[in-house]
């Protein structure tokens, strides 16, 4: 594959959300909506996406900032990393998104990379991302899961022709804290649940999201069901800075004289999406936070794992992060 430069492609820079819902309508499906350019101008630079028209965003006031009201707080969809780690209310009442937004990457990625941008990001599996025509890029195969293929960061739960796995860290924590995604196209807005957002291989396996051509990310609503609540989130990955995780867990729980009375669990690095672990909160739901159930959470969050050739090392790595959610927490 020719890697020399981009391919040449329009350009629009819209100032609002109306003004670029009608640049996408006009663009058609070969168009591309670029927020901080950190995952765009990868695609870009390597020639494997290659759209007649880029949409971009960042110039769009309304869709930054940090608001906060009666019932939570709303991000803008291209706040900024970096702010969403610095806002004072968010580390005071939902310091599970500013400690799992403090691990993506690094801090000049943080600097630039958005909040929509992070959650709506593309697999990582490197054969995609090579420009080789498996099932998610239109083919008929996935180089990823054959006998000799390097598999080590992909998926343990619910392959379905695709086994990439969501790379980001952000998103195990909004569905923890149970957060809504507000989307706008020209038909209106629309508000759906964080954990409804991501979507596996078997309902979409071209799409990790459910974003479709003419939809914006327009902002993250966080209620406060869970504000001041015992958070916990960890991430595992190769490299300390500028890494994706290999397994990641962000956790909520409401305790009261050490008995869990609520809780929500997700871990990512697993799935195509980020996995919601209801078998482990039922479990811990009116259980005391204690190293037993730290034990048995562990075991029970591994039902239905099915590792790959090279990422056997997931399943002991999962448990350990389970245990450690309660123990440590």
């Amino acid at each position: 594959m020719l890697r020399d430069m981009m391919s040449t492609f329009e350009l629009q820079q819209p100032s609002s959300v109306a003004d670029a819902l009608v640049i996408l309508k006009k663009a058609g499906k070969d168009s591309w909506v670029m927020a901080g350019g950190n995952d765009s101008l990868s695609w870009f630079k390597d020639r494997v996406k290659q759209p007649k028209t880029v949409v971009d965003i960042s110039g769009i006031g309304e869709l930054k900032g940090i608001r906060e009201g009666a019932n939570g707080i709303e991000i803008g969809a291209l706040t900024s990393l970096t702010e969403i780690v610095n806002n004072a209310t968010i580390k005071a009442k939902f310091s599970l998104l500013s400690n799992a937004t403090g691990k993506v990457a690094s801090p000049q990625i943080r600097n630039t990379g958005t909040i929509g941008g992070n959650v709506s990001q593309d697999a990582r599996c490197w054969y995609y991302r090579g420009g080789l025509t498996c099932y998610r890029a239109g083919g008929n195969t996935c180089f990823a899961d054959t006998p000799t293929a390097m598999n080590r960061e992909h998926t343990l739960f619910n392959a379905s022709r695709c086994v990439a796995v969501s790379p980001s860290d952000i998103a195990p924590a909004l569905v923890a804290l149970d957060a809504k995604m507000v989307i706008q196209n020209r038909s209106g807005t629309k508000v759906v649940d964080a954990e409804k957002f991501f979507v596996g291989p078997a309902v979409d396996i071209i799409n990790m999201t459910i974003l479709k051509h003419g939809d914006i990310l327009t902002a993250i609503r966080i209620p406060n069901t869970w504000a001041n609540s015992t958070f916990y989130f960890e991430k595992v990955a190769d490299r300390e800075v500028w890494d994706f995780p290999l397994v990641n867990v962000a956790a909520a729980m409401k305790v009261s004289g050490g008995t869990i009375k609520e809780m929500r669990i997700a871990v990512g690095g697993v799935e195509a999406v980020p996995k919601r672990l209801q078998v482990v909160e039922d479990l811990a739901k009116g259980q005391k936070k204690d190293i037993n159930l730290a034990k048995l959470a562990a075991k029970a969050s591994m039902r239905g794992a099915k590792p790959l050739n090279f990422n056997h090392f997931k399943i002991p790595l999962m448990k350990n992060l389970i245990t450690r959610t309660f123990r440590d927490s």
